[in-house]
């Protein structure tokens, strides 16, 4: 299950492609710090987008929903659910999946198989806290692992981030959407 992923693209190109998307991404404060960052792990501040009465608000949030006494929960089951609030989109450019039994098990980056390098994972926000959602996987992600994260596709962004009746469907992204490097 996704336990890391990678961030490296600029607050300037997360403003175009929602403004493309007649989104308007906006921010309270001063434009925030967007580092290029190969590796978010669970309890890392990472920068997610929710929805709000002025379009798109960008945000700097903990990954990971806490529980007392337990890890936190990164990801959450999809299926059959609705998401009626709470709904936020998480920005990445990659994500890695390990396999193996050993240590240091082998690492596998998977990224856009277009010339699109962002994309955004369905993830839900709880007060402070954000998390991923999960789904069963599609054709590039079953050798890896059995389970994925959910990739929306870009005309289904707005629909996320808006009222609870507008949920797209949730699921896995068609083969070939994705391309995998070996890391180690």
């Amino acid at each position: 299950m996704c336990n890391e992923y990678r961030f490296k693209q600029s607050l300037d190109r997360i403003a175009q492609e929602f403004s493309a998307l007649k989104l308007p991404l906006h921010w309270l404060g001063g434009a925030p710090n967007l580092e290029p960052r190969d590796s978010i792990r669970p309890t890392d501040p990472a920068p997610i987008v929710v929805g709000g009465p002025d379009g798109a608000e960008l945000k700097q949030l903990r990954w990971g929903f806490v529980q007392p006494n337990r890890p936190p929960v990164i990801n959450f089951r999809s299926e059959g659910r609705r998401f009626p609030n709470g709904r936020c989109l998480i920005p990445a450019d990659g994500f890695y999946e390990f396999t193996g039994n050993t240590r240091p098990k082998s690492k596998w980056l998977f990224e856009r198989a277009d010339d699109l390098e962002l994309f955004c994972i369905a993830g839900l926000v709880r007060e402070d806290r954000f998390t991923m959602l999960t789904c069963e996987p599609g054709p590039d992600i079953a050798p890896y692992h059995d389970r994925q994260i959910v990739i929306l596709h870009r005309r289904h962004w707005a629909d996320w981030l808006g009222p609870a009746e507008a949920q797209p469907s949730l699921g896995p992204l068609p083969a070939g959407s994705l391309k995998v490097t070996q890391v180690r």
